[in-house]
């Protein structure tokens, strides 16, 4: 946990990290791209998700195939997501292979083929991805739920929906490359078995020249109701034929900059961190309402957030409802020194692991980057998890503002109070089986 991060911007705006791991002989990398479903445009959302399957299909004097090839004969492992703010590209390999891997990168951002019959394929299967939704209700209520929670386009789905896909040409996705994929504000994180010594040559050679004339863009956050005004449950509910129905909640959470980040990740530990913790405890094996229940918080770049999740019978959904919402508030009443020193010892144990994978502490690196503004050693988040004390825990959940919780339920018809006034967006009214728009 004592391992130095090295940190350097190129003059074309790139970000480059590096965490050694000396004792491996393989490394990991992420290159992060600020571009995301919040910055598709509203009429053509799901462009990001098929352009950056596009971006993989061929750069260079290399096709689809021959750029694939290139990658599987050095064997690297690798993987995309087009996320609600970035996209991210990951590879783990072994050290010597880095340098070949660069270039093969480094080519598919500054010449990408980017041609029309491998555009007609991404596209396809973005539809087919957005088709097979229909077969995941969990995802369809999560979409309605960021579409009841939010205002801005943070509400928008890396799925698209079938307007956005359908409407998507290879010319305007050409033009939407120019517009949003650039040097500036990319982050590449490695971590592993090179040094910086290294490392920065190889990036500097490879993604030094990279030029585009674009500006990131990252769009404020709205919300659709003053959660900090409105303490009642806004419920709306989607009616879909499904065996289960599927609860979601979403309420707001600290800013990422929140100097009480540390005690919210701890009290949410207790709330949703494993077989002892509150919510599993009590929804689950108390009660036996739900086979799954979990709650979790979620980060923008600007912005936190909490979401939570239980699935259950029609007929169990509004007591599962109830005493979902009730743990939820209930933790501003405190906690206990043991839930403080298992949700402690739970994170702690997992910063361990994680110290010991590349391609987590690669991800982590970006992501940090990308959300805190600087990567977070591990030996400083677990150094701030040790300080955190039982007083000043639940100091911050007695002041926390007794927020606004937007509930969705996705399922059959409700007939007790569960049952909402329906009052959803069209993309969510819309997403029933057999027309899914994404999640």
């Amino acid at each position: 946990m004592t391992q130095e991060i090295h940190s350097k911007t190129l003059s074309n705006g790139v970000r480059v990290l590096l965490e050694p791991m000396p004792w491996l002989p393989s490394v990991s990398m992420n290159i992060l791209l600020p571009f995301g479903a919040t910055t598709d445009p509203e009429h053509l959302q799901g462009s990001s998700g098929v352009l950056s399957d596009w971006l993989l299909r061929g750069a260079a004097d290399k096709d689809a195939k021959t750029w694939s090839d290139a990658l599987d004969d050095l064997g690297v492992r690798r993987g995309h997501n087009a996320g609600r703010e970035y996209t991210t590209y990951s590879a783990s390999l072994l050290a010597d292979a880095l340098p070949t891997t660069l270039e093969l990168y480094a080519d598919m951002f500054k010449r990408p083929r980017l041609e029309d019959d491998e555009f007609a394929s991404a596209k396809a299967l973005a539809l087919e991805e957005l088709a097979s939704l229909a077969d995941s209700p969990t995802q369809l209520m999560f979409m309605a739920l960021m579409e009841t929670f939010f205002a801005s386009s943070h509400a928008q789905s890396s799925y698209g929906n079938r307007a956005g896909l359908e409407a998507l040409t290879a010319e305007v996705l050409r033009e939407d490359f120019a517009a949003r994929v650039g040097p500036k504000d990319v982050i590449i994180s490695v971590a592993g078995g090179v040094s910086w010594d290294e490392l920065l040559p190889l990036i500097e050679g490879t993604f030094g020249d990279w030029q585009a004339d674009n500006t990131p863009h990252y769009p404020d956050v709205a919300l659709q109701q003053d959660h900090h005004a409105n303490t009642n449950l806004m419920t709306h509910h989607v009616d879909a034929n499904t065996s289960q129905v599927h609860i979601g909640v979403a309420f707001p959470a600290l800013h990422p900059q929140d100097e009480h980040w540390y005690e919210q990740a701890l009290a949410k530990s207790i709330l949703s961190g494993g077989m002892g913790s509150r919510l599993f405890s009590e929804v689950r094996e108390k009660r036996g309402l739900v086979y799954t229940v979990y709650a979790a918080t979620r980060t923008l770049r600007d912005f936190g957030y909490g979401i939570a999740y239980a699935g259950t019978t029609p007929e169990r959904a509004q007591t599962t409802l109830e005493v979902l919402t009730f743990e939820l508030r209930k933790l501003s009443d405190g906690v206990s020194e043991d839930e403080l020193e298992r949700a402690r010892v739970g994170i702690l144990s997992n910063l361990v692991m994680q110290g010991e994978a590349s391609s987590s502490r690669a991800s982590a690196l970006a992501r940090d980057t990308f959300i805190f503004g600087a990567p977070r050693p591990l030996a400083t988040v677990k150094e701030a998890i040790q300080n955190v004390t039982l007083a000043s825990v639940n100091d911050f959940l007695a002041a926390r503002p007794n927020v606004g919780y937007t509930v969705m339920t996705y399922g059959p018809t409700l007939t007790d109070n569960a049952q909402a006034d329906n009052a959803v967006s069209d993309v969510a009214a819309s997403s029933t089986p057999a027309n899914a728009q994404g999640a």
